[in-house]
């Protein structure tokens, strides 16, 4: 046994990915002060019984701003334009009262299903004003005692080609938004698009976070503009790299290049499987392409990736329920990801965004918040392939939700 003084919290039997038996986690305080085999102390005792115990699902790209717009879109989905004349149509009324009540119905459904940081994706130009960007940070601070949630503000429109778009990026960047955002894809210059995004995110010093290459036309790319302006700033490690879908449609000799140039400069990619796979290839009458690029594969090759949500119920994705263990599980389905990926898949979700998102205290570890989700499973290997039911999550050694395993009711003999 160890002995310790006092404990606040002690989870009793906890399976972790670190280690091959079940140990007790101590908390003081909202951060785990020790991990042992058994932990000799008086506290409030939550056992695992041996069940799987992950730091929470990190959700590196979504947009709570415009999630569960299904019921007020009179458009057909298809393609990637028509999305966003959809939803620029729409959010002119958005109030922030209607993009509170929508990104709280998502934002409570994540939490349950065991995300415990997220980076949402906020739009910002004159149709919205500064409107889902007051929205959020009402969310943010609302739900801090569940999740962590991080605003990246962004153009989704373009900025050069938008007037005043620009001055309304800086009025949010100066109040308080976490991370920057692009889309040079929807801008007529690109390249000045970037160059104005990373001056944004040096001045303010944040995180870069783009939406990019979002289809599947290999002829033309706008990654390598980033790549040199990450390099050119020493920005690597803080860049990352939404959808990139381009990368799916090259041929083996140029996505080798296109990886080493990522990972020497330390550019991060994320991966939105429901969003891309929707979106890409409608226009195929057979053999309709995947569009999926491999970040499991990726990450191999050493590049910080992660798999995330991105839309819910909306003209870009008419699905979702913001499960991201699901997410992964759908990921590596379609990824033809073998049992042997199952681990790096989990990591999609946990450890490798919570990298990309530069999180300093995240893992189940001495000194970290006693952030934890229980998963009803005994081995961690096969989570993602098995989808268990998700338990229980404590935020900061607080309980914040939890579930009851379904259970069979025999008929009496």
């Amino acid at each position: 046994m160890t002995a310790q003084t006092a404990f606040d919290l002690i989870f009793r039997n906890a399976l972790t990915r670190s280690s091959p038996t079940p140990v007790d986690i101590g908390v003081t305080g909202g951060r785990i002060t020790a991990i042992a085999p058994r932990l000799a102390c008086e506290a409030v005792e939550v056992d695992l019984g041996g069940r799987l115990a992950l730091p929470g699902f990190v959700d590196t790209h979504i947009h709570l701003d415009k999630a569960c717009l299904l019921e007020r879109c009179g458009h057909i989905h298809g393609t990637l334009g028509d999305a966003i004349r959809a939803v620029s149509a729409m959010k002119r009324d958005f109030s922030t009262d209607d993009v509170y009540a929508r990104g709280a119905k998502v934002l409570e459904r994540a939490v349950v299903h065991g995300t415990t940081r997220m980076r949402t994706h906020v739009e910002i130009d004159p149709r919205i004003g500064l409107r889902s960007f007051e929205a959020v940070k009402a969310l943010k601070r609302d739900y801090a005692w569940a999740i962590d949630l991080e605003l990246c503000v962004f153009p989704q429109e373009g900025l050069t080609n938008d007037p005043g778009s620009d001055e309304l990026l800086v009025q949010a960047l100066r109040d308080g938004a976490d991370a920057i955002g692009g889309c040079p894809y929807t801008d007529t210059d690109p390249n000045a698009h970037l160059a104005r995004i990373f001056d944004l995110a040096q001045e303010f010093d944040l995180d870069v976070d783009l939406h990019l290459d979002f289809d599947l036309d290999p002829s033309w790319s706008h990654l390598d503009e980033v790549i040199r302006q990450t390099e050119q700033r020493n920005y690597g490690g803080r860049v990352a790299i939404g959808h990139a879908t381009k990368l799916s449609a090259l041929p083996p000799e140029r996505l080798k290049a296109a990886t080493v140039q990522l990972a020497n400069a330390g550019v991060a990619v994320t991966v939105l499987p429901a969003t891309d796979l929707y979106l890409m290839g409608r226009e195929a009458t057979h053999n309709a392409p995947r569009g999926l690029t491999l970040a499991h594969k990726l990450a191999g090759d050493g590049i910080v990736c992660s798999v995330a949500t991105n839309n819910v119920l909306n003209p870009f994705t008419p699905f979702g329920d913001a499960s991201l263990l699901r997410m992964a599980n759908f990921y590596a389905n379609v990824a033809h990801a073998s049992v042997g990926d199952f681990d790096t898949c989990l990591d999609l979700v946990t450890e490798l965004p919570a990298r990309l998102m530069n999180l300093k205290d995240y893992g189940i570890a001495v000194g970290n918040a006693a952030d934890l989700v229980v998963l009803d499973i005994k081995d961690s290997r096969f989570a993602i392939a098995e989808l268990p039911d998700i338990l229980m999550g404590f935020k900061a050694g607080r309980q914040t939700f939890e579930r009851s395993p379904a259970a069979l009711l025999h008929p009496r003999t």
